[in-house]
């Protein structure tokens, strides 16, 4: 792992005109936060998606149709040495509140998740930014928590590790829809579908790097489920379900979810009890409860853990702030704040690579 500073991109709920995107250097042995720039071209960009390019970003303009902004997907490039974002334009997101955005493994597609419409779109990534996206695809249904899940609620998507099926996870109707995925052609077609324990509210997913496991975040009753795959038949099948809170509450929300670099661990987002669970992973992808520990901040909306696996840095929205935490291998698991930078309403964070690499 290189040593050199890391880029790190962050998206706040900003109204237009006011800097919702901003980029920090990251030192990966002390934590330290170098603030870079920021960039006020995109109303409330609540979720960012780095091309695999290094310099093509996008960004889910989390707005409804009838806002100011429409709800949107913009694309930008960026420049690294000094850092900067350009408009390359945007597309209509085909839905209301868009909230997250995926790429797929050739670079070419581009899928975006509607929360407020529950509807998903794929769109052809160019290099002068997106082209006109295919058909929404649509969900049906609710859920017994009547004032979440009165109908779908497209909260991400994830592209298998082969490329074959794309799965959005949909909080309003407790269930994970699976496509029929053509890489050639960006046509997505219903394939199947997995059920959700009633009333979890589905919200991100990671895949175990066996390929053979997927982890949900599930949002309303704050737990995470492993769901076993079949890649050839790209069929999920529900698993165990262990809670991210030690002690149950109302008042607090699942939101992300990622596995450390080397697989061995998990982690969760806690909103409102303000923590980060972490479970240790067998080595066949099982779970087991290691700690609960403090996110450094009020509200951890989303969170990214650095290249080499040794800090994760939490976007707090509440608190308005981006905190550094240790990653410990001990029980302890998750160190007290050893870096923090103010971003208001704070939504996103990713990694984007090394400083100044073209």
């Amino acid at each position: 792992m290189s040593t050199r500073e890391q880029l790190v991109l962050v998206s706040s709920y900003a109204p237009p005109g006011v800097p919702g995107i901003y980029a920090f250097g990251f030192d990966l042995a002390s934590g330290a936060l170098r603030p870079l720039g920021s960039y006020a071209g995109v109303a409330s960009p609540s979720f960012l998606a780095l091309h695999p390019d290094g310099r093509r970003l996008f960004a889910a303009a989390e707005t409804s149709v009838g806002d100011e902004q429409p709800a949107s997907v913009c694309a930008l490039t960026m420049a690294r040495a000094p850092w900067a974002l350009a408009d390359r334009g945007s597309q209509p997101s085909g839905g209301d509140w868009p909230c997250h955005l995926t790429i797929d493994a050739t670079g070419r597609w581009l899928a975006v998740s509607n929360y407020g419409s529950g509807t998903a779109r794929l769109f052809p990534i160019g290099e002068a930014g997106l082209g006109e996206p295919g058909e929404p695809l649509r969900h049906a249904g609710g859920g017994p928590n009547a004032e979440r899940q009165e109908g779908p609620h497209a909260h991400s998507a994830i592209f298998a590790p082969d490329n074959r099926f794309l799965i959005v996870a949909d909080l309003g109707i407790d269930r994970l829809v699976v496509y029929a995925f053509d890489a050639a052609t960006g046509a997505a077609t219903r394939h199947g579908e997995a059920p959700a324990r009633p009333g979890a509210g589905p919200r991100h997913m990671a895949f175990h790097p066996s390929g053979q496991l997927l982890y949900v975040s599930n949002e309303l009753d704050n737990t995470v489920t492993a769901y076993a795959y079949n890649p050839a038949a790209g069929a999920l099948a529900p698993g165990e379900v262990l809670p991210t809170l030690p002690v149950a509450t109302a008042t607090s929300y699942v939101s992300d979810i990622h596995l450390a670099p080397a697989g061995d661990r998990l982690y969760v987002a806690n909103r409102g009890h303000n923590s980060i669970a972490v479970f240790d992973v067998g080595a066949g992808g099982e779970l087991a409860p290691l700690a609960t520990r403090p996110c450094g901040g009020d509200w951890p909306r989303n969170f990214a853990i650095a290249p080499d696996g040794r800090h994760i840095l939490v976007a707090n929205q509440h608190s308005g702030d981006l905190s550094v935490l240790p990653l410990l291998a001990g029980p302890e698991a998750i160190g007290l704040p050893v870096a923090r930078a103010e971003v208001p309403r704070t939504a996103c964070v990713i990694f984007a690579g090394e400083v100044g690499d073209a």
